[in-house]
C-alpha cells in the first residue's frame, strides 16, 4: 500500500471543535461547480492568519478518498447542495520501495 498525502480529516475535525469556527463550505460548492473546467484552478491566497490552513484542511477532509467525512459536513452549508455526496478526487500515488505508480480508489 502506498502513502497518502493528507491521509485524514483529523485537522479539520479540530477546527470544527473550535468555538470560533466559521462555516465556509460554500467554497466547496463553488469548487464542485468549476471542477474539470478552465476555471478549476483556484488560488487560496489570503493574508497571514486568515484561514488558509483551515480551508486546506476542509478541502482535504471533503475530497479525500482515504477517510469518510460525511458526518463532519452534515450540519454545514455544503450538506444542502445536491452534489454533497457525489464528488471525490482520484489521484495518482507512488508506492515507496517498489517504485510503482497507482491510482487511488
Amino acid at each position: 500500500m502506498g502513502t497518502f498525502v493528507n491521509p485524514g480529516n483529523g485537522a479539520f475535525q479540530v477546527a470544527l471543535n473550535s468555538e470560533i469556527y466559521v462555516d465556509k463550505t460554500d467554497l466547496l460548492k463553488f469548487t464542485n461547480k468549476v471542477m474539470n473546467t478552465l476555471q478549476g484552478y483556484i488560488c487560496n491566497s489570503r493574508p497571514r492568519r486568515f484561514g488558509k490552513s483551515i480551508t486546506a484542511n476542509m478541502l482535504t477532509a471533503y475530497y479525500s478518498c482515504g477517510c469518510d467525512s460525511k458526518e463532519m459536513f452534515t450540519d454545514l452549508t455544503i450538506s444542502k447542495d445536491p452534489d454533497f455526496e457525489k464528488v471525490k478526487l482520484w489521484y495518482d500515488g507512488y508506492l515507496l520501495g517498489n517504485e510503482q505508480v497507482y491510482r487511488s480508489k
